[in-house]
C-alpha cells in the first residue's frame, strides 16, 4: 500500500512554498488516484499541514485513513499526559474531524517516562478520540516498554533502499502484530532519479546542508549507482525509478505501507501507481545486486 506523507504540505522545510490551493490539489489528486492513507503531524509547518489536509479531505473523510503525531517539547505540544490530550484535541480541530484514525508519538522524549505518555495515548483510544495508537522513530526497547500498557499498533521508521538500518526492527514488528509505516521510502527524492549531482546543493532546503544521512557526500556514489539500477529496471517494466523504489519498499518483510509525499499532482499519481507494480525475479536480482 502507498500512502501520502504530508510533511511537504507544511511547506517550511521544502524550498519555495507553493500556494495552499496547489497543496490541496496535490492531496486531492492522491485521493483520486486511490491513495486512502494520509500521514501528517502537528509540527509540519506548525499545524499548516494538518489544516491543509483537513481542507483537502472535507466531504471525503470516510474515504481516507488520517494519521497524525504529537511531538515532544519544545518542537511540539509535549509528552506529559495532559499535553498529549491537548495536542490531540488541537489536531482534531485543525483536521476538521471527530476522530484520528492513527495517533503517533513523533520521536522519543528523554524528559518524560514513556510509560506515562503511552498511558495517555491509551486513554485517548479508550475515549474514542483516536482509533489506533503508534510510535515513530522508536527502538525495540521503547516499544517493549509500551506493550504492557497497551499494544503498539504501528511503528513509523525511516526506511529506503539507501537507509536499511531499521530492516530488522521492521521485520520484528511484523512478527508481533505491529504494522510498519515506512517514511522517506524515496530517500527524500534521491530515488526518483530527478536529483542528480548537479542539483544537490541547489535544492533550497535542508538537503543542501546534510552532512550525514542519504545526502551525505560520502554516500552519493552508492546512491547514484542505485538510481541507475532503478532506472534500468523501470525502463524494462515501464515504470519510473521512484515507482520501482516504492514497489520494492512495500514488499519488504514487515512493511505495511510506505508514505511518499509530494506537492505535485503528477508525482502523486505516479506514486499511487507504484502500488500496482509487480517486480519480477529479474528486477529483484538487479536490485539485490546493487544494494549488496
Amino acid at each position: 500500500m502507498i500512502g501520502y506523507g504530508a510533511w511537504e504540505a507544511g511547506g517550511t522545510d521544502w524550498g519555495p512554498n507553493p500556494s495552499e490551493d496547489d497543496v490541496i490539489a496535490a492531496i486531492r489528486a492522491a485521493l483520486d488516484a486511490g491513495i486512502d492513507w494520509i500521514d501528517t503531524a502537528e509540527v509540519y509547518g506548525d499545524g499548516v499541514s494538518e489544516t491543509l489536509v483537513g481542507r483537502a479531505v472535507a466531504g471525503r473523510r470516510d474515504e481516507v485513513t488520517l494519521a497524525t503525531k504529537v511531538a515532544p517539547r519544545p518542537d511540539g505540544t509535549g509528552f506529559r499526559p495532559e499535553q498529549v490530550r491537548a495536542a490531540a484535541e488541537a489536531s482534531l480541530r485543525r483536521l476538521g474531524t471527530d476522530r484520528i484514525d492513527l495517533y503517533q508519538l513523533h520521536w522519543p522524549d528523554d524528559e518524560v517516562p514513556v510509560e506515562d505518555t503511552w498511558g495517555a495515548m491509551a486513554a485517548l483510544r479508550d475515549a474514542g478520540l483516536v482509533l489506533a495508537i503508534g510510535v515513530s522513530n522508536f527502538d525495540r526497547d521503547l516499544i517493549e516498554r509500551c506493550e504492557p500498557i497497551a499494544h503498539v499498533d504501528s511503528l513509523q521508521p525511516e526506511f529506503s533502499m539507501l537507509d536499511r538500518a531499521n530492516a530488522d526492527l521492521i521485520a520484528w514488528c511484523g512478527e508481533r502484530g505491529t504494522g510498519t509505516v515506512s517514511y522517506a521510502p524515496l530517500a527524500y527524492g534521491l530515488l526518483t532519479g530527478a536529483i542528480d549531482r548537479d542539483r544537490i546543493g541547489s535544492l533550497g532546503d535542508w538537503r543542501d546542508r546534510e552532512t550525514e544521512g542519504v545526502f551525505a557526500p560520502a554516500r552519493l556514489d552508492h546512491a547514484m549507482r542505485v538510481v541507475d539500477a532503478l532506472r534500468d529496471v523501470g525502463e524494462r517494466l515501464g515504470a519510473t525509478p521512484g515507482q520501482v523504489a516504492l514497489a520494492w519498499n512495500v514488499r519488504q518483510p514487515g512493511v505495511t505501507t510506505a508514505i511518499a509525499g509530494s506537492r505535485n499532482p503528477e508525482h502523486v499519481r505516479e506514486n499511487a501507481a507504484a502500488g500496482d507494480l509487480e517486480l519480477d525475479d529479474e528486477a529483484i536480482a538487479t536490485i539485490d545486486a546493487v544494494l549488496a
